[in-house]
């Protein structure tokens, strides 16, 4: 089954023209990554059996290269472009390299990145010579072509262009910054992803460039900041991976100030090395090893595309979280393999083609990535910009996304300051209606919190109600005071007098189990409603109150009372001979004995027998008391239900 073709322009065109019109943005088409293999010319120096070439081309598209398993029989490929070895630089930029780049004016991303094992000429190819530009400085200078070819067009008159500049290294899993001097940039930048899925560098320098003279002076010192050395291989052999980053934005002057970005990746990756024929001992080994581990986990992104599985390992490098947009992203991706046709390297171009082959099998999501400023979301205030708050300063630069550049010499950045323009009446509507939806409160708990309003009141009102009733009981209590206390005067205050002499003995009366032989019981006249203040509660809980408080000081009362009337019904002689045996029992008894007493356990047992050790022997039963945990209460029972038990026996 064919893969669809990238849209052509005059379809790009119509879409973007759709969507300045304010109708449904249209759907992210599919970009297949297009794969160009360049060979390497022939080094017969290199070549120690003199054996010739073990790839050549087969056509425009197609190579073959000779079958380690039957040198008689060779294999085929076929890519989107072939480039032989006396293919030149412009070739190669033509026709794989510049058909990608206006999609950087929509708002689209586009990667470029070379592949191949050490001394195939992938810096060759990306940087070139000053006589053979390679696919770097050529892309660059047709870049900011396109920007003023733009620029004079009158339906640009209100856009404005900016371009910026980033270039950075993968060194042993470090991402370093190119563009600071040696001293500051040996330091491990992070790689972030923001929630639209782009990914971002904090941190990472931008230079804002104008022309290709201001890039030049970026980037050649930058380049001296490389990290190369010298193996048996390659004399300037590339020790980590680099990435150079165009960004060009696109911003329209007057409301509602939108902006389309677009990104332009050029990579270098470093090739795979044998370290038995690289001949690497020490940093060069550790360097060799990170390179290899990388180009390892690109390989697995790559499968698991292709194998369509749910996870896809890009962050098991540094280099597959930056090429995460260009291998299953959003850009137009172009690789270009570099191969070298010796012998020596077989295996190696044998596994470069194969990668090559699965890659071209990547299927990219384009999308035109425009943004609108916040200043058009904004409404007037009447403080000024100088009393906001910190946070929300803050706040305003996170949402807008804009990144603090230097400015290169003779480049005038434009001011938006007159923002008072009257905006269109379709845009302000929709503005409105998004400014609605996110500051405003949702339908659904602006319902919620009407009904609950709704319900509080009438639970407020039920209470007044309420209130009226017991109110209108309370006045009707009151009245009928009134008229017994005028028909009865003295029966009241009688009353109440019994009631004051017959409680104050029975509260100040002591407790004690070995009191004296009494038969006098307390007579507890029942307790008559006294004049109460009818507004604070009604009369049938106070009378209902006051009877269940004499119940209570009765029921202890009477409580007492048996415990004495006990003492005195048991015969003297029979209850000291008891107390004597108890007592007995508590001195000299050992825990098992003073467990198997009435009301006591084995933690009473253990503190009975603590107090014993420090006090001495208990002089009468009702020492008891003095331990922490026994109550009078708790020992008048104690020695009820251990006499009874004594006298059963």
């Amino acid at each position: 089954m064919e893969r669809k073709e990238k849209p052509t322009e005059l379809a790009m065109a119509k879409r973007v023209s759709i969507f300045e019109a304010g109708l449904k943005k249209p759907q992210a088409s599919t970009a297949r990554v297009r794969v160009s293999v360049r060979l390497r010319p022939y080094m017969s120096q290199d070549d120690e059996k003199n054996e010739g070439p073990c790839v050549r081309g087969t056509g425009g598209n197609s190579l073959e290269i000779v079958n380690w398993r039957n040198t008689m029989e060779t294999m085929q490929y076929q890519f989107d472009a072939f480039y032989g070895d006396g293919s030149s630089q412009q070739e190669v930029y033509l026709g794989s390299v510049k058909p990608v780049l206006t999609h950087l004016l929509s708002g689209q991303n586009a990667s470029i990145f070379a592949y191949g094992p050490t001394g195939a000429g992938k810096t060759h190819t990306m940087l070139g010579s000053p006589d053979q530009p390679g696919v770097i400085p050529r892309a660059v200078r047709d870049v900011f072509q396109m920007v003023r070819e733009q620029s004079v067009l009158p339906s640009n008159e209100e856009w404005e262009f900016t371009t910026t500049m980033s270039y950075l290294e993968i060194y042993n899993e470090k991402v370093l910054d190119l563009l600071q001097p040696k001293d500051l940039k040996d330091q491990d930048l992070p790689i972030r992803e923001d929630k639209d899925k782009n990914i971002l560098i904090p941190g990472l320098t931008q230079k804002l460039i104008s022309s290709f003279t201001d890039f030049e002076n970026h980037f050649i010192p930058a380049s001296q900041n490389r990290t190369v050395a010298s193996t048996k291989l390659n004399s300037r052999s590339s020790r980590s991976h680099t990435v150079l980053l165009i960004k060009v934005v696109k911003s329209l002057r007057r409301p509602p100030f939108r902006q389309l970005t677009g990104k332009l990746y050029l990579i270098d990756l470093a090739g795979s090395e044998d370290n038995r024929r690289t001949g690497n001992q020490g940093i060069r080994l550790k360097e060799s090893g990170a390179i290899n581990s990388s180009l390892f986990v690109l390989s697995k992104v790559v499968d698991a595309l292709n194998q369509g599985l749910p996870r896809i390992p890009y962050r098991d490098s540094k280099l597959t979280r930056l090429l995460q947009d260009s291998l299953g992203g959003s850009a137009h991706s172009v690789m270009i393999t570099n191969l070298a046709p010796e012998f020596k390297y077989y295996f190696d171009t044998l596994t470069a083609l194969n990668f090559a082959a699965k890659s071209k099998q990547i299927i990219n999501k384009p999308f035109t990535r425009e943004t609108v400023q916040p200043t058009a979301l904004k409404r007037p205030r009447e403080e000024s910009p100088t009393r906001m708050p910190a946070k929300k300063k803050m706040e305003a630069q996170n949402i807008s996304g804009e990144v603090s550049t230097e400015s290169a010499p003779g480049v005038s950045v434009s001011s938006r300051s007159s923002h008072n323009e009257v905006y269109d009446g379709s845009v302000m509507e929709r503005l409105l209606m998004l400014e609605k939806m996110m500051m405003g409160t949702p339908e659904r708990e602006r319902l919620a919190l009407l009904k609950t309003v709704q319900q509080s009141r009438k639970e407020i009102q039920e209470l007044r109600e309420k209130q009226k009733e017991l109110e209108a009981k309370a006045q009707e209590a009151q009245s009928l005071l009134a008229q017994q206390n005028t028909l009865q005067p003295s029966n009241s205050s009688n009353a109440e007098g019994k009631v004051k002499r017959n409680i104050r003995p029975l509260a100040n009366k002591p407790i004690s189990v070995a009191a004296p032989c009494s038969k006098q019981q307390a007579v507890v006249s029942p307790l008559q409603v006294s004049r109460v203040n009818p507004l604070q509660q009604n009369i049938s809980e106070v009378e209902t109150s006051k009877k269940t408080k004499t119940s209570k000081k009765t029921e202890q009362l009477e409580g007492k009372e048996n415990m004495e009337e006990f003492q005195c019904k048991v015969n003297s002689g029979l209850l000291k001979k008891s107390e004597e045996m108890i007592l007995n029992l508590l001195n000299t008894g050992s825990l098992q004995d003073l467990k198997e007493l009435q009301r006591i356990g084995d933690k009473k047992a253990r503190l009975i027998m603590g107090y014993r050790e420090l006090n001495g022997q208990f002089k009468q039963v009702a020492d008891l008391a003095n331990i922490a945990g026994f109550s009078d209460k708790q020992v008048a029972t104690f020695l009820k239900a251990n006499l009874l038990s004594t006298i059963a026996r």
